[in-house]
């Protein structure tokens, strides 16, 4: 075979040189268009309302938390911040709807230690993974449980409470939704103490409230945020606190610890999430927005009069504080020996 002249291996060399820089430009511009468009969305988001899902009932805790901060946000963001009420089964179907709908910043979960950081662990076949199909966009505020009773149990205290439910194996009954803080607070309680309360299902927390109202059940745990005009009114008891340390607002309420019942997770965390996927561009501008309204004097003295507190932070902050709990209710969990399909 004849070799080719040297001009002529030169050129081929020029054009070999200009097609592979031509196929790296390409695979770049490539590479970059979804980048580029993720970029374009994000500078113009939100152009339109955006929707937190609470996956309880309205009334409960996690409603009331996710109404305050969707005012803020709309007024941050300068969009229609809407509160769409997807209850059932425990908040797996409402996560459910956030896990598979559009990653667009346009669908938010109102979360946390409920749905985030226990479902995982409760549940073996989840249509979704608790943790990983959502991206943490920022903490909102920590909360901790009460255990208060009905004015016509006749117990002032746990140790009487105790001694009640010991001698009248079954005759107590608590309510919660099943597989959520409130419902493993209950029989982690009944695991410590030894004894045989009667757990009634609920669709959400505000219908057990009521029925502890009229004594139709005698006990529940539920978060400061629900309960403490409750108790300040003289409507419920208040027995014991989970918190590290005694509420600022009941004084006299001791702490779980202080009575004996140890091992109690200390904290319930609530936060905003989105799904897996969602451009971080929209994520922080998320966050931003969240920070910027917990930081405002309104929204802190809306926080304070529900006796919770305000936890400003970055995403990540968020995501190892869910981490953290994942560990601290899997203890809880596990002592009660209850796990569902």
């Amino acid at each position: 075979m004849s070799k080719l002249p040297k001009s002529a291996l030169a050129a081929r060399r020029h054009l070999s040189w200009r097609s592979a820089a031509l196929s790296l430009l390409v695979t770049i511009a490539t590479a970059l268009v979804p980048t580029l468009a993720s970029a374009g969305h994000a500078e113009s988001y939100p152009d339109r309302a955006i929707k937190i899902v609470v996956p309880f009932p309205a009334g409960g805790p996690t409603d009331v938390v996710a109404r305050l901060i969707a005012q803020s946000l709309s007024s941050n963001l300068g969009q229609n911040v809407v509160v769409e009420n997807i209850a059932g089964a425990g908040g797996r179907i409402g996560a459910k709807a956030v896990a598979s709908a559009n990653p667009d910043g346009y669908t938010l979960l109102l979360g946390g230690t409920n749905v985030n950081a226990m479902l995982g662990v409760i549940y073996n076949n989840l249509p979704f993974d608790a943790m990983h199909s959502f991206s943490p966009v920022a903490a909102i505020c920590v909360d901790s449980m009460v255990l208060a009773v009905s004015p016509q149990v006749a117990a002032t205290t746990v140790q009487e409470l105790v001694t009640y439910a010991k001698s009248h194996p079954g005759k107590l009954k608590y309510g919660a939704p099943p597989g959520i803080y409130t419902h493993f607070a209950g029989e982690f309680f009944k695991v410590k103490t030894g004894t045989d309360i009667l757990f009634v299902p609920y669709k959400g927390a505000a219908p057990a409230i009521t029925d502890a109202l009229g004594g139709h059940i005698d006990m529940v745990f539920n978060p400061k945020s629900t309960l403490l005009t409750l108790i300040r009114e003289n409507k419920l008891r208040a027995l014991a606190v989970t918190s590290q340390a005694r509420w600022p607002e009941l004084p006299g309420t001791p702490t779980m610890n202080e009575v004996g019942v140890l091992g109690f997770p200390k904290e319930v965390w609530f936060g905003l999430l989105v799904p897996a996927g969602t451009a971080i561009a929209i994520v922080e501008k998320l966050n931003h927005a969240v920070n910027d309204g917990l930081r405002s004097a309104d929204v802190r003295a809306s926080l304070a009069r529900l006796g919770v507190e305000p936890r400003v932070g970055t995403p990540q902050d968020f995501a190892a504080a869910l981490a953290e709990q994942v560990q601290e209710w899997k203890v809880v969990i596990e002592a009660t020996g209850i796990k569902f399909e």
